[in-house]
């Protein structure tokens, strides 16, 4: 390419759109690239936006933005959406701009003042050869008889770490580790002028432009550099920085750069080691660090329009090098925890959102790997998932020290013909993230989650290219589907048919009735008969008892449960199915005060007993890597195959839909009758059932109680604990393993719980939040016809009414006798 140019995309061009993380360009899209960068503006298209959550709700559509911006051929778009003076809501059009000249090549989105209530906008997107960023040229014009005040404030998502230098605005990438970074401001070029304030008053019949340069570099300092230079060449010098260590370049470290007061900002060395900017003149305090070396901190003089050196080696590196397999010696995914022990300090390796260290985590698609860690003592814990016994090994590190941590992933718990599955996840594509996909995988492999359908918030997409390039494509098995979301019921679906060149991937629009969004996931794209359709994390009142919200029982949205094939009964947090009633009173979210915490699993065994046949499902809905992460909760399902690459979503769907589950935050659990009637099943017996029940336990967390649950209720004849029944309890990996004789007087569903009241997940998930969920398992029912008339539902309520939606704290209080 001999210079700048732009073209609209068609099928034919969509293929030429640059990737990234955050890459969001479809057909219909616009690519404005030269010699350096490649940038996307998005189309005037019927609900453009780039994800759902860049601006949430009504309203939140935003074509003739910029989308996407990186160097060329990088394929490191870091950048959701940059709005320039806010710009948001319904254009008149964009379209190439002709006829430039200077080598100059536009996109312009216009806003006529007859749309726009009298205020006219155009932002016109320039790019000519050289320019490592773009030029956005924003005019208004004010064709109604009065004044108008609106807001030329620029803004961008997702941005975590963000800043100003010298009033250039800039960001960094959300995972450091990508080295990408951005950074703008105000400049005077094609009859711009540099706004006094964001706030603009324009009166009748007036025009104002503003200019701004939005650049992007290999790190925030560079970006700031080049917004710097074309401000003010004269006041800009150049920063040349060479890190080496013994081990050769130092191209994982980062050289902070801090100016008076004002915020560090980060630049990041090439794979030589180099760092090379621009950068204001004046002196500067530098500092650089890299894990497991010695930091160094300098001060720095730059001179305008002139070079300046700095040759920095390194003390050595210290880390810790894993070589971890399964028991065949294969190579295996797993997930890290590092303890500091004595007076090591905390840690902390990166955000909370990524794979490849996450504050004190490290998640890997492989067993073999190296992570630098500042010199101390740690205890070092090896896991993957319940079904491992975990590693545990203590070791101090040395000042350049390597030490080796080898060791085999025991699959201690034993679960032939059944998978390990999650129907509830999320990477940065949903748009109320920024986990990276491929992070979120590692996280699942690592958690030993073996078949997890695509559920990207209002998108269809599909993991499987994700995972075949990771190598994780017989550890997880994947199928395309959605979660559906808006301000009401959220829906999960598999399988559907991502078109990646439509917007959000060809996926329908949400809807306020529950019903309708089941029966448009249920026949979406064509029938499917096998098609899965859950409703997420339920507000279990408005959907089935309180549909207005009132305050009134009205049996919810009608037929509601016969649209679906399940409800999570477990998303992410401990379980309450032993609760013993339908809410509690807990801390305000707010901080002050109280509030009334409804409990899902409790009102599902109400519901159960009223004849819903709504199956519950284990997800952990995870947004974060660590933290929100995924194993806090999963659901076991039968399945003809062992082999994770030849999981059959098909036969996954149909043993769901037909209650074949059990779900567990750890434990593995299987529950079948005399007669080998499982989860989701009926048996018929004349009242004396045996019930058998076995429990495992890898070696980093255990059970002390099962309970089954007789039509929803705590039967106290069938409560069995280690320090009422030790007998029947094991320290070793088969907890519990007994035949239960049952006495039924009528027809009833069961449910067996296996928890560790006295325990909790800390062993396997360290700092991170599901640490303190307590190890639990559960079936779903199985029906027992007593009387030989078919099951009939005993329409019991377990104590309490069926809750109404908005129960007060005082009504509460009362009903549980407080």
């Amino acid at each position: 390419m001999d210079a700048a140019e732009v073209f609209e995309v068609g099928d034919d061009q969509f293929d030429e759109l640059p990737g990234g993380k955050e890459a969001d360009g479809i057909v219909g899209d616009f690519v404005l690239r030269n010699d350096k960068i490649e940038a996307v503006i998005s189309g005037n298209l019927p609900l453009r936006r780039p994800n759902m959550s860049a601006f949430y709700g009504d309203g939140n559509e935003t074509p003739g933005c910029l989308y996407d911006l990186t160097l060329k051929g990088q394929d490191n778009d870091q950048i959701t959406i940059f709005t320039p003076s806010t710009q948001r809501g319904v254009v008149s059009y964009v379209k190439i701009r002709e006829g430039l000249g200077d080598g100059l090549v536009g996109i312009e989105t216009v806003l006529t003042p007859a749309k726009g209530e009298g205020l006219g906008k155009e932002h016109l997107y320039l790019l000519k050869d050289g320019w490592q960023g773009v030029l956005i040229v924003s005019t208004f014009r004010n064709e109604s008889e009065e004044e108008k005040k609106f807001s030329i404030s620029d803004g961008w998502t997702q941005m975590r770490s963000k800043g100003s230098v010298k009033g250039i605005q800039w960001a960094d990438a959300i995972d450091p580790a990508d080295k990408c970074g951005y950074a703008y401001a105000w400049v005077e070029e094609e009859g711009g002028k540099l706004p006094k304030s964001t706030t603009v008053t324009l009166a009748a019949g007036d025009v104002m432009t503003v200019s701004r340069f939005l650049a992007v570099g290999n790190s925030p300092a560079e970006a700031i550099g080049l917004v710097a230079q074309r401000r003010n060449a004269q006041d800009t010098g150049e920063l040349a920085v060479t890190l080496t260590g013994p081990e050769g370049p130092a191209s994982s470290a980062r050289v902070g750069i801090t100016l008076a007061d004002e915020k560090e900002v980060l630049a990041y060395p090439d794979e030589e080691g180099k760092v090379s900017i621009f950068w204001p003149a004046g002196t500067h305090q530098l500092k650089i660090e890299d894990f497991g070396r010695d930091s160094v901190e300098q001060e720095v003089a730059i001179k305008a329009s002139e070079a300046t050196t700095v040759e920095q080696t390194l003390s050595a590196q210290a880390r810790v090098t894993f070589a971890i397999t399964d028991e065949a010696g294969g190579d295996t995914p797993c997930k890290i925890q590092f303890h500091p022990k004595k007076r090591t300090a905390k840690i902390n390796l990166g955000p909370t959102d990524r794979a490849h260290g996450c504050v004190d985590q490290w998640h890997s698609e492989t067993g073999a790997f190296s992570v630098p860690l500042p010199v101390g003592d740690y205890r070092i814990v090896v896991t993957r998932g319940p079904e491992f016994d975990s590693l545990t090994e203590d070791i101090s590190l040395t000042p350049g020290g390597e030490v080796k941590i080898e060791g085999v992933l025991v699959r201690s718990v034993k679960s032939p013909g059944w998978v390990s599955t999650d129907f509830h996840n999320h990477s940065t594509p949903s748009g109320d993230n920024t986990c990276g996909t491929d992070d979120r995988l590692i996280n699942l492999a690592a958690e030993h989650i073996e078949f997890a359908p695509t559920t990207e918030h209002n998108r269809l997409y599909d993991w499987e290219p994700h995972l075949v390039r990771l190598g994780l494509d017989s550890f997880v098995k994947t199928v395309p589907g959605m979660e559906l979301t808006g301000r009401g019921a959220h829906f999960n679906a598999f399988p559907l048919k991502p078109d990646p060149r439509l917007q959000d991937g060809g996926a329908p629009v949400w809807q306020k009735d529950p019903r309708l969004n089941a029966i448009v996931l249920r026949d979406y794209q064509g029938m499917e008969r096998d098609r899965w359709v859950h409703v997420n994390h339920p507000d279990m009142s408005e959907n089935f008892i309180d549909r207005n919200r009132d305050g009134r029982p009205d049996g919810g949205y009608a037929f509601f449960g016969n649209l679906i094939d399940g409800l999570e009964s477990q998303n992410y947090r401990g379980s309450n199915i032993l609760a013993g009633a339908p809410f509690s009173i807990g801390k305000a979210r707010t901080g002050l005060g109280k509030q009334v915490n409804y409990y899902r699993e409790f009102i599902w065994l109400q519901l159960l007993n009223q004849g819903l046949t709504v199956w519950g499902i284990g997800v952990a809905d995870a947004h974060h890597v660590y933290g929100n992460g995924v194993g806090s909760w999963r659901t076991y399902i039968p399945s003809s195959t062992d082999e994770v690459s030849e999981i059959d979503w098909r036969e996954m769907s149909r043993n769901a839909k037909a209650g074949r589950m059990i779900l567990s935050s750890g434990p593995y659990l299987e529950v079948e009758t005399g007669s080998g009637i499982i989860a989701g099943g009926h048996d018929r017996v004349s009242g004396e059932l045996e019930l058998k029940v076995r429990v495992q336990c890898a070696n980093w967390y255990c059970i002390d109680r099962v309970q089954v649950l007789v039509n929803g209720a705590e039967d106290p004849r069938y409560n069995f604990t280690r320090e009422s029944h030790p007998e029947m309890f094991s320290d070793e990996t088969v907890q519990f393993d007994q035949a239960l004789s049952l006495d039924l007087s009528e027809d009833a569903h069961l449910i067996v719980v296996a928890i560790g009241e006295n325990e909790t997940l800390q062993r396997g998930y360290g700092s991170s939040s599901q640490a303190g969920i307590q190890p639990c398992a559960y079936n779903n029912p199985i029906y027992i016809d007593v009387d030989g008339g078919g099951f009939e539902p005993n329409y019991d309520t377990l104590g309490f009414d069926l809750p109404v939606s908005k129960l007060s704290v005082e009504a509460v209080e009362k009903l549980l006798g407080l």
